[in-house]
């Protein structure tokens, strides 16, 4: 998905939304400093891991391999001046950990997470 605002920004946006529904953000990784400050280089490239430990234990009480892709997590990077937002849809977290409906719709606030982020809602 493509973001109007700059990778901060979009960060920023994302982080008051989730704060707004109630969410816990766990961390945000920035990728790119890391890689500066190992004297590399990379776009400029974050993901912020957040969730609900009251949506995602009974989800890993399930499968608890799905811990490898909990807490939910959003990819914002620069691609050519232009932000892009990225996330596993939660019907592929659910096909991957073979969760019932009912699991499923645990992972579904990653999508209203990130279209009010994108004011689409």
């Amino acid at each position: 998905m493509a973001s109007p605002w700059t990778v901060d920004e979009t960060v920023e946006r994302l982080e008051g939304v989730i704060a707004a529904k109630g969410l816990q953000v766990f961390a945000v990784f920035d990728h790119s400093g890391a890689a500066q400050a190992a004297g590399l280089e990379l776009r400029e490239t974050k993901v912020v891991v957040f969730g609900s430990p009251a949506a995602g234990t009974p989800v890993m009480q399930a499968a608890p391999l799905a811990a490898l892709d909990l807490p939910l997590r959003v990819a914002v990077w620069d691609e050519d001046g232009d932000t892009k937002l990225s996330y596993l849809s939660p019907d592929e977290l659910a096909s991957r950990y073979s969760l019932d409906d009912a699991l499923g719709r645990r992972l579904a606030g990653i999508e209203v997470v990130v279209d009010e982020t994108l004011g689409q809602s």
